[in-house]
């Protein structure tokens, strides 16, 4: 399944990006985590309550930032499962920034298996972007209150 979004910020793109790369933002905006640890460079490992329609499951993964160019772009690769099934998902993010603004663009592929891709894929594709909308909105929220 194909993911992509564009998210504005009122903000330059360091106070952005940092954000970004924070575990503690990034730990209370993801709907349903329960857990995010630092485990290396770039790394963290997550358990997450996920909800998809009737069906919810938990989930413990790792979330990956790779090919990271400073200020600009990087690729967060995100990899869970649990009795549900897995989920697998690679994206690109891509900061820039004009006149004060930082606009971040996202293009993803997520590959899902198990009881939430059989009995949910329909729902899959409003799900994601449910997510993600949640995600940048309580990440525009803790940016703005500084």
């Amino acid at each position: 399944m194909r993911v992509q979004g564009s998210y504005e910020f009122d903000t330059d793109v360091q106070t952005v990006w940092d954000a970004m790369q924070s575990p503690e933002v990034l730990s209370g905006c993801i709907p349903g985590c329960e857990s995010f640890d630092p485990a290396g460079e770039g790394r963290y490992t997550v358990q997450m309550r996920v909800r998809v329609s009737a069906i919810t499951g938990s989930y413990k993964g790792e979330v990956k930032m790779e090919n990271i160019d400073y200020l600009k772009s990087y690729t967060m690769v995100v990899e869970g499962s649990g009795r549900g099934g897995t989920v697998k998902g690679e994206g690109d993010l891509v900061f820039s920034e004009s006149e004060g603004q930082t606009s971040i663009q996202i293009a993803g592929d997520v590959q899902v298996t198990g009881v939430i891709a059989r009995v949910g894929q329909r729902l899959l594709g409003g799900a994601s972007r449910m997510m993600m909308n949640q995600f940048f909105d309580c990440l525009k929220t803790k940016i703005e209150e500084g």
